[in-house]
């Protein structure tokens, strides 16, 4: 809806004074804060002063502007504009002020459009657009002085405001300042204790490895006695004599696995390991895989089962740290399973050109909240069977170290009492960066 408000003739510099006092009455009848009213009335009377004298006129009407109510003060100069009417001081000051500003120049002179949204309220209608009209005209027009009254009034009031905010800026500054200087602070204590952290684990990978070459020979040793005792080499032993032996051999080789893993753990930590890249062939791998792990098979109950998927070309990793992670999924798998199968498979992904290897037992499964606890180290789920086959629970974190390490994944999925899959997903081609390809070993 368009509807006109008021319209004010400029043919003197009375009219100007008279102009600014209806742009406040106007804008403070339609709703605007004492700030917008100062606003509307400083940009139509700096407009109207340069049209003032030459037949020119200032239009207060309501005009619908993209679905909101807009007042609009159209100022018509009366004479043809100027050509840089947009560099023309009362013009910049409406275009600061006002919400919009618009120069036509037509055969009638230069008009200037000024815009100012209203405030949110519901849309006014006619009948209160002719209220306002009455309102207008019952207002008493003030003269000069004490238009000039009215301006410093609202001088002070804005120099009170901007006084006000200028503190409000100061404090808020001030704040920041305090802020900045707790940050700061708050940085320099989370890189000291990240430097304290660095160095501890550094020491921590440090004393496992040092403790672990310490253990490994004396280990070594007793595992090497204990055979020789348990073959006879120094006589017969009598069944109490060789159950304590088996033991002694049974526990040093369970200290000397956990040795091993710990030794692997600190190597990654330290960034020291090796990649020993080759083209690997998955049924050569399997192979190998059978001939190690065949042993393990201690019951007609559980049936080892490997399928290569038909993948015949070789891909490019280290062959040794596959076979490592697969004989860990496979030792559990056949640890956890009393009867059914634990069935090696792998299979190729040309969308992603990944290859997946999967262990897949029917065993007694894993309860979803631990899926996770399980690669965390030292780690282990209670069930009697674990209680009967004691590990280190270092075995899965130490799988996905290095399955990370050969740019890939270790996921698991799992029911309890149906079974689990341990999978271990790799690139076809290792992934490692061009400036670092000299510091990787081929073999």
């Amino acid at each position: 809806m368009n509807g006109r408000i008021l319209n004010v003739a400029l043919e003197s510099d009375q009219d100007v004074v008279l102009v600014r006092q209806r742009a406040r009455q106007v804008s403070s009848l339609l709703g605007f804060s004492k700030q917008d009213q100062v606003r509307i009335a400083t940009a139509v009377s700096e407009v109207a002063r340069a049209a003032a004298g030459a037949g020119g006129r200032a239009v207060f009407a309501l005009a619908d502007l993209r679905g909101r109510q807009h007042l609009e003060v159209s100022v018509a100069a009366g004479s043809p504009g100027q050509a840089n009417a947009e560099a023309d001081p009362a013009i910049v000051t409406a275009h600061r002020l006002m919400d919009g500003c618009e120069i036509a120049d037509g055969p009638q002179g230069m008009t200037v459009v000024m815009r100012k949204a209203l405030p949110p309220q519901p849309p006014l209608g006619a009948s209160r657009l002719a209220q306002i009209g009455a309102e207008l005209a019952a207002m008493p027009a003030q003269n000069t002085y004490q238009e000039v009254q009215q301006q410093n009034r609202e001088l002070v009031e804005t120099l009170a405001e901007l006084r006000e905010r200028q503190e409000d800026l100061l404090s808020l500054t001030r704040e920041l300042e305090d802020t900045n200087r707790g940050i700061v602070a708050l940085y320099a204590e989370i890189e000291d204790k990240a430097e304290r952290l660095r160095l501890a684990d550094e020491m921590k990978s440090r004393f496992l490895s040092n403790t672990s070459h310490e253990l490994r020979t004396p280990l070594s040793s007793i595992r090497a006695l204990a055979k020789l005792l348990l073959d006879r080499m120094d006589g017969d032993l009598t069944p109490e004599q060789e159950r304590q032996v088996r033991f002694i051999e049974t526990a040093a080789s369970n200290l000397s696995e956990l040795v091993n893993d710990l030794l692997d753990l600190a190597k990654i930590e330290a960034g020291k390991v090796e990649t020993h890249l080759a083209p690997v062939v998955v049924e050569n791998l399997f192979r190998a895989l059978k001939g190690m792990l065949r042993p393990l098979v201690t019951s007609d109950r559980v049936e080892l089962v490997f399928d290569n998927g038909g993948i015949e070309a070789p891909f490019d990793s280290d062959e040794g740290k596959i076979s490592q992670i697969l004989r860990n999924f496979i030792s559990n798998a056949l640890k956890f399973t009393e009867q059914g199968s634990v069935r090696v498979s792998a299979s190729y992904d040309a969308d992603t050109d990944t290859i997946t290897f999967a262990v897949t037992d029917t065993g007694i499964g894993i309860a979803p909240d631990h899926l996770q606890l399980i690669f965390e180290e030292f780690t282990q789920v209670e069930h009697p069977l674990q209680r009967r086959s004691k590990g280190t629970g270092l075995g899965l974190p130490l799988c996905r170290r290095l399955a990370d390490f050969l740019g890939g994944r270790v996921d698991v999925t799992s029911r309890l009492g149906i079974g689990s899959t341990f999978s271990l997903t790799l690139p076809r081609q290792y992934p490692f960066p061009q400036s670092d390809s000299a510091d990787h070993t081929e073999s």
